[in-house]
C-alpha cells in the first residue's frame, strides 16, 4: 500500500481474541490430501502433467464451480491460478483470512468458503501461484491447445483438449489528475489488503467512484476501523432517468434487497457527497487532499488516502490473444468476449464463465462456471446432448433469475464521459509509459490515428507490464471522443502471448521444438 507503514495498520476490527485460535493465514492451501481423495495441489511444475482433458484458468466462484462439476463429471482437469489460495477477487482469501468477525466482510463474503470446500473435495488437480501466460492451438495435436505456465520460477507448456477461461473482471481505470500520488489506490486493492492481511489504510480515508461496490467497500471499511471522512458519489444524475426502464426487473431481483440494505447501512454511519463532477488528487509528493467539484462550487477535503473505483470490467487479455472474438457491450460500457448460452467462444474448445464474458456478479459467476462444465464434458463424449440439457437446465433458469435486474445496475453506474476520459491534458492515462491524455488526442488529431494498436507506435502506450489493463478502455475512450467516433469502431488492443510478465530465464529453459532449432540452425 503506498505510503508503507504509515498508512496502514492491523484492522481495528481484529483485535486479538478474534484472531485467536484462527488457521495460520500463511499455510499451505488446500491441505494435504488424506485417505486418496480431494484436490491433488501442485506446487512444482515437473507434477504437471502434459495433457489434461480439460484446463481452467482463474479460482474464482466460476473457475472453482468449473473445476469441481467437470471433475465429477470424471474429466481430468487442472485449475491453475496466480493467487496462493482460491477464491479470485471477490472471495479473495477467504479460506485463509485473518478477518474472522464475520460481520465486517459480510454474509456475501463467507458464501465463497462452501464453493472452495466443493472443490477442495473434487479430484481435480490445482496449481497455486502458477501463472497462465499463453494459449494457443497445439500444433502437434490438431484441435487441442496449448498452454504456457510459470510456476516456482520455472515455465512449461502443457496441452488440453479444452479449456475454461473464468480470469473474472478488472477495477475499470479511474485516471484523475494526480492518481499517481503515494497515497492514491483503487478501492479493489484496498479490498484485498482487508481481506489477505486484516489491514485497512491509516488516518483520513476518501472513497470516490460509483458502483456498488462503493457502498460495499465504504461498509466494510468502517466497519473495520477506518476513519472515512467521507464517500464521493460521481453517478451522473441523468443515469437514474435512463435506467428507468429496467427498474421493474430490477425490483423482482435479488439485487434489491441486498443493495437497500448495503446504502442502508453505510449511509446511517457515514457522510456521502452526492452529484460530484471533478476530482483531482492534490498533495506534494504525498497525497494530501482531494479538490471535489460539484457543477459551479469545489471544495479541497483534506485526506491521507484516496480510495478510486468506477465500477468493473471483464478482463479479456488472456481471450484477446488466444483469438476469442470481443464485442463492446454499450449497457456495460466494456469490451465482453462473444459467447453462446454455453458461455462457449468464438474459438471452438475455449469457453468464458463468470465475469469475464460479462459482469453478473460472484452467485451468476458460480452458475455460469457450472454450466460450461457440462458443455465441456459434452463436447469430449462423457454427457450427451439430451443429459447436458437436462443436468444444466436448473443452473440456467438460477443464472436467469440472478442477472434479472442486472440491466438496471449496469445503466445506473455508467461512469461519467470525464471520467471515462478524462478532460485534463496532463492527467496520465498510461502509468507503465507515463503518456498523458493530451498526448493520446495529439495523436489521435494531428497525426491522424484511428485506434490503440496504432496508438502504440507512436506512444507505446499499452506496451508496459501491465499491457493495457490500466490503460486500455481510457485510451479507446479518448480516441474515440477525439474522432468523433464511438469506442465500438475504434477497438481495442490486439493481444499476443505472453499476456503477463515470464522472464528470459523461464523462456530459455523451455525445451527446444523443432521450429526452433530450424530457426536458428543453418
Amino acid at each position: 500500500m503506498p505510503g508503507g507503514d504509515r498508512r496502514c495498520r492491523q484492522s481495528a476490527g481484529l483485535p486479538r481474541a478474534a484472531r485467536r485460535g484462527h488457521a495460520d493465514r500463511n499455510a499451505a492451501w488446500p491441505p494435504p490430501v488424506r485417505g486418496g481423495c480431494g484436490v491433488i495441489a501442485i506446487d512444482d511444475i515437473s507434477a504437471l502433467s502434459s495433457h489434461y482433458d480439460l484446463v481452467v484458468v482463474g479460482a474464482g466462484p466460476a473457475g472453482l464451480s468449473a473445476a469441481a462439476r467437470a471433475a465429477d463429471l470424471g474429466l481430468s482437469v487442472l485449475l491453475a491460478d496466480e493467487n496462493p489460495a482460491p477464491g479470485g477477487q471477490i472471495y479473495r482469501a477467504v479460506t485463509t483470512t485473518p478477518v474472522v468477525q464475520r460481520d465486517i466482510l459480510g454474509e456475501d463474503y463467507w458464501l465463497g468458503a462452501g464453493i472452495a470446500a466443493r472443490f477442495e473435495r473434487s479430484v481435480a488437480s490445482y496449481a497455486a501461484r502458477c501463472t497462465v501466460w499463453a494459449l494457443g492451438p497445439d500444433e502437434t495435436s490438431p484441435g487441442a491447445f496449448e498452454l504456457g505456465l510459470s510456476l516456482g520460477s520455472k515455465a512449461r507448456m502443457i496441452s488440453t483438449a479444452q479449456v475454461i477461461l473464468a480470469t473474472g473482471a478488472q477495477e475499470r481505470p479511474f485516471p484523475i489528475p494526480g492518481w499517481t500520488l503515494p497515497g492514491v489506490m483503487t478501492a479493489g486493492a484496498a479490498q484485498i489488503a482487508l481481506k489477505s492481511a486484516g489491514i485497512v489504510p491509516a488516518g483520513r480515508t476518501a472513497i470516490a467512484g460509483c458502483g456498488p461496490l462503493l457502498y460495499l467497500l465504504a461498509g466494510q471499511l468502517a466497519a473495520a476501523g477506518t476513519e472515512i471522512v467521507a464517500v464521493l458519489d460521481t453517478t451522473p444524475r441523468a443515469n437514474w432517468a435512463k435506467a428507468l426502464a429496467a427498474l421493474p426487473d430490477f425490483l423482482r431481483s435479488p439485487y434489491l434487497a441486498k443493495g437497500l440494505k448495503l446504502m442502508a447501512k453505510a449511509r446511517r454511519s457515514l457522510r456521502f457527497v452526492s452529484g460530484v463532477t471533478g476530482l483531482a488528487a492534490q498533495g506534494d509528493r504525498q497525497l494530501s487532499g482531494v479538490r471535489v467539484v460539484r457543477g459551479s462550487t469545489a471544495e479541497t477535503l483534506a485526506c491521507d488516502t484516496l480510495l478510486l473505483h468506477q465500477g468493473v470490467i471483464p478482463s479479456v487479455n488472456l481471450a484477446s490473444a488466444a483469438g476469442c472474438a470481443l464485442d463492446f457491450d454499450e449497457t456495460q460500457h466494456a469490451f465482453v468476449p462473444r459467447v453462446d448460452a454455453w458461455f462457449a467462444s468464438s474459438v471452438g474448445g475455449i469457453a468464458i464463465a463468470g465475469d469475464g464474458a460479462g459482469i453478473g456478479g460472484a452467485e451468476s459467476a458460480a452458475l455460469r462456471g457450472e454450466i460450461a462444465a457440462f458443455d465441456a464434458a459434452r463436447k469430449l463424449g462423457r454427457l450427451s446432448e439430451a443429459e447436458r440439457d437436462r443436468q444444466a437446465a436448473p443452473f440456467q433458469a438460477e443464472l436467469t433469475r440472478r442477472l434479472r435486474g442486472r440491466r438496471f445496475l449496469d445503466l445506473l453506474y455508467k461512469p461519467a464521459a470525464q471520467f471515462l476520459a478524462p478532460p485534463a491534458d496532463e492527467t496520465i492515462v498510461c502509468r507503465c509509459e507515463e503518456v498523458t491524455a493530451g498526448q493520446v488526442r495529439d495523436a489521435a488529431s494531428r497525426l491522424g490515428v484511428t485506434g490503440p494498436n496504432q496508438m502504440k507506435a507512436f506512444l507505446r502506450c499499452g506496451m508496459g507490464p501491465c499491457q493495457g489493463r490500466l490503460c486500455g478502455p481510457t485510451v479507446v475512450e479518448l480516441i474515440a471522443q477525439t474522432r468523433g467516433t464511438t469506442p465500438a469502431e475504434t477497438g481495442y488492443y490486439r493481444l499476443r502471448p505472453p499476456v503477463k510478465p515470464v522472464t528470459l530465464a523461464e523462456l530459455a529453459a523451455l525445451p527446444p521444438t523443432d521450429e526452433a532449432t530450424k530457426a536458428v540452425v543453418r
